[in-house]
């Protein structure tokens, strides 16, 4: 792994880290979405990142938001700002790779006790390109946490 750029926002939401894998160019970015203002904030982190999507892109993190119907245990729909979201991930070329991977899987990543119900709001986003680099990818339980859910991907050699 080759690191050839750090860039990290003020307030600790994201670091975006570019370089190379295998002499492939990456670009990474960890992102933590604040729980209020969600898809606005996720939209002004991709439109800020347009001009570092010169190779492919990750984007892993808690979203605080779910991206698709099957991301929640009620099967609430998906509002207008969501769609918006997707849209967005869309026109830049974006995907929910574990969605795509998984498509009527229903796994969950946040347990929200008071209302007992599950949700799906941790994602990998990554370039179109990426998908066919991706081996396996699984949501698996961690016993020693709280909020007992990670995932895992494994990409091919």
């Amino acid at each position: 792994v080759k690191l050839t750029k750090i860039k990290k926002d003020k307030v600790g939401h994201n670091i975006v880290v570019k370089g190379s894998m295998k002499q492939e160019k990456l670009t990474i970015l960890n992102m933590y979405a604040p729980n209020t203002g969600t898809s606005r904030f996720i939209k002004q982190v991709l439109r800020d990142l347009q001009r570092d999507l010169d190779s492919p892109t990750v984007i892993v993190g808690d979203f605080n938001t779910p991206l698709s119907i099957l991301d929640r245990s009620t099967r609430q729909k998906i509002n207008k700002e969501i769609q918006d979201l997707n849209s967005a991930l869309d026109q830049t070329d974006l995907i929910d790779i574990y969605r795509t991977l998984h498509p009527k899987s229903r796994e969950y990543t946040f347990f929200l006790a008071p209302h007992h119900t599950y949700s799906k709001t941790d994602h990998i986003i990554g370039s179109k390109t990426l998908l066919a680099k991706c081996k396996i990818m699984e949501i698996i339980t961690n016993s020693l946490s709280l909020t007992p859910w990670c995932n895992q991907v494994r990409t091919q050699d």
